[in-house]
């Protein structure tokens, strides 16, 4: 007899899925059962938040949905965390529990992991959660998701099973086939955008995450209109040093006020979030006037004031704009305005984010082609409001959207797994280096080799500067950093520690020599 718990593993690998992350219970058991003869490849964190990280890291390395196993009650209220980090980042995530037998459900009887109500926690944070209470509706609630992913924009989906349902029999089911691809932007739409595009003097396009895996359709509409890209974080990576792009954040002044001079804005799946636009919070972001919108999210498109809105995949969008757009405009000084923006910009942050973005560059530079995994610390940051990455989609972190702290090891693991032969290095502080310090453990076990590179400033320094900034005395930013060295080494990982970032190149190079995961401390003064 096959069970339910046997045939979701079968569900998973009909849909693409090699490799998931999870610690097993006594809730999960079922679960386990057809695992060790499939083709799926298990990674066991230290914690669930881990798991959740790892999938996410995964997902935006390979563009294929993480997943995540974990029990009951505890292990999903661990995953939350990492949950909402993916739904801000529109990250597709499916994390797959176990819920206590259907006869208890919301009686309050006591049973182990008991929630009152565990599907409906998940629907508040989850786009989708749904519990499988039969072998019949197994195969739509895997297909529903898979189809979410790839149709619309994604995020976590969450999918309980019971404990009294997954050894039920299974015999006999198939997987269910669901649409894989979006669907096509609206002509009309795209008529009245060309319209638009036309008869624009100064065109600019503003890239997004969502529009990170559409490297060659972006460069492609840019160059034909002469405009200039803006990158926002998640946008980093895409036309690397082109003399069109402007890797910097739309919080600062040099890009608004090239925003402000454009006659018509292209943006291709960017939320316009705060985190990106108004970080400050000083309120000086304007919606572009002559706005042209592309997401794949009606609600997305809702949120903001636009004069055209695309339903599309980014990819898509753009490609049919430059089709339709047939001959490229004459040239109107686009290169010129990009870079006496990026000029305005570099010299906007100031010497002490430009020496941050500097050890950044470093780490590019000596691993080239490289994913860097980062945390909520400093050099991050400064990064974060400039920085040309030469990978798209090779540059992400948690320090916008949700920012929550420690997503960067375990996230980094997870994309290491994804992209066995990219370099993957995280970057993280002290602080948040503690966070999910342990994965430096499931590193070795899964023998990814990330190189971790702690930037050890002895607590959390950027918290204490605002807190000065405000007038507030500093209090509780100095947690006590542990030797970051013995733990790696006490973990058998190789590990060096220096003060000298000059130094940080040639350790990045020697620690991906090994071909393991590694640990590099850069003591701050």
């Amino acid at each position: 007899m096959t069970t339910i718990g046997e045939a979701l593993i079968g569900q998973l690998e009909a849909h693409g899925v090699d490799t998931v992350f999870g610690i097993p219970g006594v809730h999960t058991i079922e679960l386990y059962r057809g695992l060790a003869s499939s083709s799926i490849r298990h990674v066991t964190p230290r914690h669930e938040q881990g798991a959740g990280f790892m999938a996410d890291g995964y997902a935006r390395a390979s563009g294929r949905p993480g997943v995540a196993f974990v029990i009951t009650g505890p292990g999903l209220t661990n995953t939350i965390t990492a949950m909402a980090q993916a739904r801000a980042d529109s990250v597709p995530m499916l994390v797959i529990s176990g819920v206590n037998a259907r006869a208890t459900l919301g009686k309050g009887l006591g049973y182990l992991h008991e929630l009152p109500d565990q599907l409906g926690m998940m629907q508040k944070v989850a786009l989708s959660s749904r519990r499988v209470t039969s072998a019949d509706e197994l195969p739509g609630a895997i297909a529903e998701a898979f189809e979410l992913f790839a149709t619309a924009r994604p995020g976590p989906v969450h999918i309980e099973i019971p404990l009294d349902v997954m050894p039920l029999p299974a015999d006999g089911i198939a997987s269910v086939a669901r649409r894989a691809t979006p669907d096509l932007p609206d002509e009309a739409a795209v008529s009245d955008a060309l319209h638009l595009i036309r008869t624009a003097r100064r065109p600019l396009i503003l890239a997004g995450g969502g529009a990170k895996r559409a490297e060659a359709d972006l460069r492609a509409l840019a160059e034909a209109l002469d405009a200039p890209v803006v990158t926002t974080t998640n946008g980093r990576g895409l036309m690397f040093r082109h003399p069109l792009n402007v890797p910097a954040s739309p919080s600062l002044k040099a890009v608004r006020a090239l925003m402000a001079e454009a006659d018509v804005v292209i943006a291709a799946g960017t939320e316009f979030g705060p985190t990106d636009y108004d970080m400050y919070g000083d309120g000086g972001f304007v919606v572009p006037q002559t706005l042209i919108r592309i997401d794949i999210d009606d609600g997305q498109l809702a949120r903001r004031p636009v004069t055209v809105s695309i339903r599309s995949d980014a990819g898509v969008a753009l490609a049919r704009l430059r089709t339709a757009l047939g001959e490229a405009h004459p040239k109107t000084g686009g290169e010129a305005w990009a870079r006496a923006t990026r000029e305005a910009a570099w010299q906007e942050i100031g010497p002490a984010m430009q020496a941050q973005v500097m050890a950044v560059e470093a780490i590019r530079d000596a691993l080239p082609g490289a994913i860097i995994v980062g945390d909520s610390t400093q050099p991050v940051y400064a990064a974060n409001l400039y920085y040309d990455h030469d990978r798209p989609g090779g540059w992400f972190n948690a320090a916008t959207g949700y920012g929550a702290l420690g997503f960067g090891p375990p996230a980094a693991i997870g994309a290491a797994l994804a992209v066995p032969n990219a370099p993957v290095v995280c970057l993280s502080g002290d602080g948040g280096f503690q966070f999910t310090l342990p994965e430096l453990g499931a590193a070795l076990d899964a023998q990814a080799p990330v190189i971790f590179v702690v930037w050890n400033n002895r607590g959390y320094r950027e918290i204490e500067t605002s807190m000065l900034d405000a007038g507030v005395e500093p209090v509780g930013v100095s947690p006590a950093p542990p030797d970051f060295v013995l733990i790696a080494q006490a973990y058998g990982l190789e590990a060096e520690r220096f003060q000298d970032v000059g130094l940080l190149g040639d350790a990045l190079k020697k620690a991906r020599s090994t071909g393991k995961p590694c640990l590099i401390e850069v003591s701050i003064d």
